[in-house]
């Protein structure tokens, strides 16, 4: 699997099928998986970080970047974030 950095920006394709820059903010590991967070290139470069929406995707096996799709895997990788962004304020 290819390396994940923090600060690496990449493009999606929204659902109106435009596309959208996200750049990486933090990796962690989670039972064994890499997940990121990301934020909208758009939103880190004219917002504070109070009002900054963060997603959280997970690695796939090829480097994708997958959705999370259960609220069970959703809740233990925000609360891993949280903790670890708690921890380093």
């Amino acid at each position: 699997m290819e390396e994940v950095k923090i600060g690496e920006v990449f493009t999606i394709t929204d659902d109106n099928g435009e596309e959208q820059e996200m750049e990486i903010l933090a990796t962690m590991e989670v039972e064994s998986h890499t997940y990121v967070a990301v934020a909208f290139v758009d939103d880190i470069e004219t917002d504070s970080e109070e009002d900054m929406d963060i997603f959280f995707l997970k690695v796939e096996e090829e480097g994708d970047f997958a959705p999370i799709l259960s609220d069970e895997e959703f809740d233990k990788v925000s609360k891993a974030f949280e903790t670890n962004f708690d921890d380093e304020a």
